[in-house]
């Protein structure tokens, strides 16, 4: 028993130390060929030096002032994408007149870039910080739909029919079946749309702000200031990493089967 607990624990020691090394063999990589002139440093300046800007950045205030105008808009604009999807998602899967209704329209406009949509994002809500929340509602709301659809529509067919026999109601049937059913798939398409939500928040900030991480990526590229570009790109990828861990611990609390 003990040899057992203790090789499942060399097992996942190995695994987080695979994990957390090939970044870190990356960045050792980078910094080396920067350093040595195999990277040109005015393209690729090495990480030290990227850190050191980020810190300095920091010190400023400069960093955390649009670090916290970026988050506010992507959480906003991800809740804003994620609730209806999720509710029209669910109606779509449990009544066909619902999903021959919003099929169509789904259809529709998924294969239109929401950064396509942007002028007439502006026209309709102004180049205010709510222009920039819809840029992502929109962006994130079609993954979730479909996925949350398929979830309800392979939910196993002994389930509906416990439910047809027992008379469930509509509102019993939602939560109890058509909710619990769809969520491992309706996840996935989470997960998808909060990538998506980091993509788009940066474009859009590139193009219509003047405050946010991709405003400093795109202000500092065109500055020619690599170093402070590069640790926006760097913020991305954290919170891009953080979120995903977050949704996955959730995933883990509400399916603790898979």
């Amino acid at each position: 028993m003990h040899n057992n607990i203790f090789q499942l624990i060399k097992k996942v020691n190995l695994q987080q130390f695979i994990t957390i090394s090939s970044p870190l063999l990356l960045l050792l990589l980078w910094e080396i060929c920067s350093n040595t002139g195999i990277l040109d440093s005015r393209f690729f300046p090495p990480p030290t030096l990227i850190i050191h800007t980020m810190f300095q950045l920091g010190e400023s205030g400069e960093l955390f002032s649009h670090v916290s105008i970026s988050l506010t808009r992507i959480l906003l604009g991800f809740l804003l994408g994620v609730i209806p999807a999720i509710c029209i998602g669910l109606l779509m899967g449990m009544y066909k007149y619902f999903r021959h209704f919003f099929s169509p329209i789904v259809m529709i406009f998924m294969p239109i870039p929401t950064l396509a949509m942007l002028p007439i994002i502006l026209i309709l809500f102004g180049i205010g910080e709510f222009s920039k929340m819809v840029t992502i509602a929109i962006s994130v709301f079609f993954p979730v739909v479909i996925n949350t659809a398929a979830g309800v529509a392979n939910i196993d067919r002994i389930y509906l029919d416990v439910a047809k026999n027992y008379q469930a109601n509509a509102k019993d049937f939602f939560f109890r079946i058509a909710l619990p059913g769809a969520m491992p798939v309706m996840l996935e398409g989470i997960q998808m749309g909060q990538a998506i939500a980091l993509l788009t928040i940066v474009a859009a900030e590139m193009i219509g702000a003047n405050s946010g991480i991709g405003y400093l990526i795109w202000m500092n590229y065109k500055a020619f200031l690599l170093p402070e570009m590069y640790v926006g790109l760097i913020l991305i990828s954290f919170f891009g990493y953080i979120f995903s861990i977050i949704l996955r611990g959730l995933e883990a609390k509400l399916l603790p089967w898979k």
